[in-house]
């Protein structure tokens, strides 16, 4: 959260008026492989209600971005703005997957892979400072 996420946002401006940050309460998120058990936490933000950002944490082995997949589209397809594009961001703190609510229909973006390459963080800041506009 505090190496990517807090960085991200300050970039994009979402820290300052007039997006009102608040935590959602984090979900506890246990998956069961053949091999092992992988537990960690989905902790969620809301900003002004159309964009949501979940960051996924897990202290062993990193969970997959996708497993949060789900639980935002339900919080997008709830969100009192339907009438808006509302739009999400996933991020494991390896990598990020923006997603966009508009008239029931979702889009995904790529995977962006921040830490590997400083194009690659730069494309994740391009997508999210346009978000900041949009819902400005």
């Amino acid at each position: 959260m505090l190496l990517l996420v807090s960085p991200l946002l300050t970039v994009a401006s979402l820290y300052d008026p007039p997006f009102p940050i608040k935590a959602e309460e984090s979900v506890q998120i246990t998956v069961a492989d053949s091999e092992e058990t992988l537990q960690g936490r989905i902790d969620v933000l809301v900003l002004r209600e159309r964009l949501w950002i979940i960051v996924l944490e897990s202290k062993k082995t990193m969970l997959s971005v996708w497993a949060a997949l789900p639980q935002i589209l339900t919080y997008l397809m709830a969100s009192p703005n339907s009438e808006q594009p509302n739009f999400g961001m996933l991020t494991n703190g390896d990598d990020i997957v923006f997603v966009k609510l508009e008239n029931k229909h979702y889009g995904i973006s790529r995977v962006f892979a921040p830490l590997s390459t400083q194009s690659e963080l730069e494309s994740a800041c391009r997508v999210l400072r346009k978000i900041a506009e949009t819902v400005r």
